[in-house]
């Protein structure tokens, strides 16, 4: 957090099955996995365009969590089904060591493209959502404290959350 390209709009993939864009996918893979994410944005590693993986695994971070299939996100493009949104609680591998409770659609349909350049076109609904629509703001400046509407609802995991074991932040 603080970092200037998390706050910039990310460009646009103009170039699908490229060595360079796999290369950068198995970075973010290895960044994710390491670090035991539920997703991960190219911005989050410094690198400025619309690409967001997640899913694949369960995540540790949040073992309650239903299962998501491994996606590949380029250039995505976000409706909501409805004005329904609930709020959870959501930390981030930018803002390590902290969570807050962060409003979200509840339900939304995504578009986009894999690597191959292949279109995607999914209906989702819960963790899902919420993890795509976290992963998703990345590339447009947003990180989720800037989501979080009530501040006493921000902290760092120990104080929050001090039964829970240390998570890998």
């Amino acid at each position: 957090m603080g970092e200037p390209l998390l706050l910039e709009k990310a460009a646009p993939i103009t170039e699908f099955n490229t060595p360079e864009l796999h290369a950068l996918i198995q970075d973010m893979r290895d960044t994710m996995a390491a670090l035991s994410g539920a997703g991960l944005a190219a911005p989050q590693i410094g690198v400025s365009l619309r690409l967001v993986i997640f899913g694949g695994f369960d995540s540790p971070r949040y073992p309650d969590a239903a299962s998501i299939p491994d996606t590949v996100l380029i250039n995505p493009v976000l409706t909501p089904l409805d004005n329904e949104k609930d709020e959870a609680w959501e930390g981030c591998l930018s803002v390590p060591g902290m969570r807050g409770l962060v409003p979200r659609y509840t339900g939304l349909r995504y578009t986009g493209f894999d690597a191959m350049g292949i279109a995607l076109d999914r209906t989702v609904q819960g963790f899902h959502a919420r993890v795509v629509q976290h992963e998703c703001d990345h590339l447009d400046g947003i990180l989720y404290p800037m989501r979080i509407q009530d501040l006493r609802n921000f902290g760092y995991n120990e104080v929050l959350f001090p039964n829970l074991p240390v998570e890998p932040d």
